[in-house]
This record gives C-alpha cells, sequence and structure tokens, in this order.
C-alpha cells in the first residue's frame, strides 16, 4: 500500500467540478484509492463519497492506493489535490 500525506492547495475547493475530475482521475487506475481525513475514509471513485467528505482547501489528508499501479495512482491523486496537476 502507497501513502501520500497532502493538504489541499485547489483554490476552488473539492465543489462539483473538481470533484468529478478528481473520480475521474482515480478511475483510472486499477489500484483501489481513498482518501483518509481523522476518522473518515472514502472511496476516490466514488463521486457521491467524495462529496459527503466535504474537503477545503488548506485541510490535510492522507492519499493511499493499493493494487498494481497504486505508486502512480497516489502521487496522480496526490498531485491534483495539492495544485500541482491542473485539469
Amino acid at each position: 500500500m502507497k501513502k501520500v500525506n497532502v493538504t489541499i492547495q485547489i483554490t476552488s475547493g473539492l465543489e462539483a467540478r473538481p470533484v468529478a475530475f478528481l473520480v475521474q482521475l482515480a478511475s483510472r487506475f486499477d489500484s483501489s484509492i481513498y482518501l483518509v481525513r481523522s476518522d473518515k475514509k472514502v472511496n476516490a471513485k466514488s463521486i457521491m463519497g467524495m462529496m459527503a467528505i466535504g474537503l477545503v482547501p488548506g485541510e490535510s489528508l492522507e492519499v493511499q492506493a493499493e493494487g498494481a499501479d497504486e505508486e502512480a495512482a497516489a502521487q496522480a491523486v496526490a498531485g491534483y489535490l495539492s495544485g500541482e496537476v491542473q485539469e
């Protein structure tokens, strides 16, 4: 399992459009991908789960990926959340 800590730097926050892009990005990978914040763990490939977690800019969380392409999956999702990867 690959784990990456990240601080959310998406200026618009995680509203509908950025969440949809994040889910599409995560769905490109075969690995299971989860975002973990405090006591909540949500599937990054689930739009409902991502909307329900309510992430905001400046918040820290952990990206967890497990599977054949876990390294690339975790880095891609963390890169998007940290603002390094654009839509």
